[in-house]
């Protein structure tokens, strides 16, 4: 199975080294080939913002820089969760 770029990006900010330290664009430049992030930001942000479980959040760096995240908005137990190759399954309890 081949990931997009945009999964993998999801893939990163959900569970990868993403999660407490978010990306910037030279980051996802270098780990995914991400040429502008803020447009691919843009895309991820209507597909994961559409439920109202997460949410896309941006801070400047100390350098000036954008670092985005991916913040759990949902505030019960969720009943499936992502693979890192972006599969569905059933979360365990």
């Amino acid at each position: 199975m081949v990931m997009t770029k945009k999964r993998r990006l999801i893939n990163y900010l959900h569970t990868g080294g993403g999660v407490n330290n978010g990306i910037t664009a030279n980051e996802a430049k270098a780990k995914f080939g991400i040429a502008n992030l803020r447009a691919t930001i843009s895309d991820v942000r209507s597909l994961v913002e559409a439920h109202g479980n997460w949410e896309i959040v941006s801070e400047e760096t100390s350098t000036g820089k954008t670092r985005y995240f991916m913040v759990d908005t949902h505030p019960g137990k969720r009943t499936y969760m992502f693979n890192r190759d972006g599969s569905r399954q059933m979360a365990k309890a």
